[in-house]
């Protein structure tokens, strides 16, 4: 499909404070640890028991999935920011929170976030988490506060002007995820899902983008509509991309050899503010040719694939050759 160009940097305190957390085992350990929860996680199964069972894990997994989910959630936060210009969170609850890469990436975002709190069930990835954050320049992210327990659509709803869920759906078992995704909306301004851009991450996104709707939340990225999604099952996936780069330890444990690599997720903000949405959205790379490019969209009416910008359209065929992959667009 081509290369994605922006690139998600983690913040120079987490990055140092991240490589300073790794140094304290050795590569090879690091390096059996992701593989072993690599193949865990590509097996997309309901987690019935914690996958994170050691600090080496906890490490591990903040090693190889920190920095691409810092980079995914920034992307998204990035859209929520623009078509919701007047959303100005003060708190922010990331529920399964991991090791706390959604409160670095929304504190990026919203300098006008106060408190932050995480809920994670793993201990170990707690303390890693919150030791991490405690490098931070931020004061919602170096006070965040961190909590122990479940993802649990029983217990209070979170409240908070935002609600993240990034790359958890998948782990929790199918028949209860529609009750999850409406216990997150119930008292959250803007409630933002995240999941791996694969086509079951897409259809678990999809579900929640119909519990969402029935709920009657607006919905802020990446549909340019709250209609139904013109996407068949089966036949296609609503996916996205971010770059990042690789430390040196990152690509060493990673056994990778390029200095970068491209995270694909899928994702959906919905919210109860009001929105200045695009009318449609960039969903496939833009295929660049001479004198013309052709973008793939999805639109207020449907599908658009194949729309076709040429040299005379003047401004537009300018902004289309400069387009990437998920921006934005303006229909004619």
């Amino acid at each position: 499909m081509g290369e994605s160009l922006s690139v998600a940097v983690l913040p120079d305190p987490l990055r140092a404070a991240l490589d300073e957390e790794l140094g304290r085992f050795p590569e090879s350990r690091l390096a059996q640890a992701v593989e072993r929860l690599s193949k865990r996680y590509r097996q997309g199964d309901a987690a019935t028991s914690p996958i994170l069972t050691s600090e080496l894990d906890v490490a591990a997994y903040a090693g190889y999935r920190m920095p691409a989910t810092y980079a995914a959630v920034s992307a998204v936060l990035d859209e929520v920011a623009a078509a919701a210009p007047g959303f100005a969170p003060r708190t922010h609850v990331d529920i399964g929170g991991g090791t706390g890469a959604a409160v670095w990436a929304a504190a990026d975002v919203w300098s006008s976030l106060e408190k932050c709190t995480v809920l994670e069930q793993v201990a170990a990835a707690v303390a890693l988490g919150r030791k991490l954050a405690a490098s931070s320049d931020e004061p919602a992210v170096r006070d965040a506060a961190w909590q122990r327990g479940l993802v649990d659509s029983a217990s209070a709803a979170p409240e908070a002007d935002l609600v993240t869920l990034s790359y958890v759906l998948g782990e929790l078992p199918e028949r209860g995820r529609g009750d999850v995704v409406r216990w997150l909306a119930a008292k959250a301004g803007t409630v933002v899902l995240v999941e791996p851009g694969t086509p079951a991450g897409f259809e678990r996104i999809r579900a929640a983008r119909e519990v969402l709707r029935e709920m009657g939340r607006t919905l802020v990225a990446p549909c340019p509509h709250d209609n139904a999604c013109p996407i068949k099952p089966g036949e296609d996936w609503c996916h996205f991309s971010a770059r990042l780069p690789r430390s040196g330890v990152h690509r060493r444990i990673k056994s990778g050899t390029l200095g970068f690599e491209d995270e694909k997720f899928s994702y959906l903000a919905a919210t109860s503010a009001p929105v200045d949405r695009p009318s449609a959205r960039i969903i496939r790379h833009p295929r660049k040719h001479k004198g013309f490019v052709q973008l793939d969209l999805c639109t207020i009416d449907g599908l658009a694939p194949g729309t076709v910008v040429s040299k005379r359209h003047g401004v537009r065929y300018r902004a289309a050759r400069d387009a990437e992959w998920g921006d934005p667009w303006s229909v004619e």
